[in-house]
């Protein structure tokens, strides 16, 4: 039986809180793959917006260069294509810049 602590005395939980509880459990849980995603969408855009300066038209960089670094964006903006659960966000790899 779950408890909860009143003046330093354990009290058993009601129904309707023990149902609160489960309900709460149950909201935190059912958002984690909208927590991952959140989170892996803003370490792809963070990596994105770093990457700027190598396309950018006045860049010092060679074509060849300005190629690989465009591709690697690509391969970032692709990161979240078939991600639809927790386990799979875990598992992406991110890809190394050139």
């Amino acid at each position: 039986m779950e408890h909860k602590l009143i003046d330093g005395v354990q009290v058993p939980l009601t129904a309707q809180e023990i149902a609160q509880r489960q309900a709460e459990t149950t909201a935190w849980n059912n958002g984690a793959f909208d927590r991952s995603i959140a989170s892996l969408r803003s370490k792809r855009n963070s990596l994105i917006a770093s990457s700027d300066w190598p396309v950018l038209s006045d860049s010092p960089l060679s074509a060849e260069l300005k190629t690989a670094w465009l591709e690697y964006r690509q391969d970032l903006r692709d990161i979240t294509e078939g991600v639809n659960t927790v386990a799979k966000v875990n598992a992406v790899v991110f890809p190394d810049k050139p």
